[in-house]
């Protein structure tokens, strides 16, 4: 299977500023709204997996991960939550609460969401399908992957 990622940066040099939210393609009538999105037009890559994250508990967390290759998209299709990024050395955390904004996540960048709103739902768009060998899931690990030492929080 072939990658076709638009991407050429090593997920061991990514930064969280290679983390950018966009606004998707919305068109509004009085019977309400639709958000398309297409494959390497809207996102820089292809789209092959969508799941969606919901009838999440107050005060849990999602995510706390990182991907050695697959590059993620992530929405708040309902409701609100907090998308904390980081590459080893800098954090930062991002508020998505519009159906046609969403976060960029590159490989090579651990992100967790939090502090999730009543009813929120979470869609999710990958450019490659699950394979949990693309998944590190230990932060020691995802420093190791990043060539650092020393502990950021």
């Amino acid at each position: 299977m072939s990658n076709s990622v638009k991407w050429d940066k090593d997920p061991r040099q990514v930064t969280v500023f290679d983390c950018h939210i966009y606004q998707l393609p919305r068109i509004g009538a009085v019977s309400g709204h639709i958000t398309a999105v297409q494959n390497s037009v809207e996102l820089p890559f292809d789209i092959k997996r969508v799941f969606y994250l919901y009838d999440i508990p107050a005060g849990e967390n999602r995510g706390a991960h990182s991907h050695k290759e697959c590059h993620q998209f992530l929405i708040a299709a309902g409701g609100s939550f907090e998308v904390m990024v980081e590459d080893g050395r800098n954090c930062k955390t991002l508020f998505l609460n519009q159906p046609f904004m969403g976060l960029h996540i590159p490989p090579g960048i651990w992100a967790r969401e939090q502090n999730f709103s009543s009813g929120s739902i979470c869609l999710v768009l990958t450019s490659h399908s699950y394979n949990e060998s693309d998944y590190i899931r230990k932060y020691e690990d995802y420093l190791e992957f990043r060539g650092i030492s020393g502990r950021l929080h």
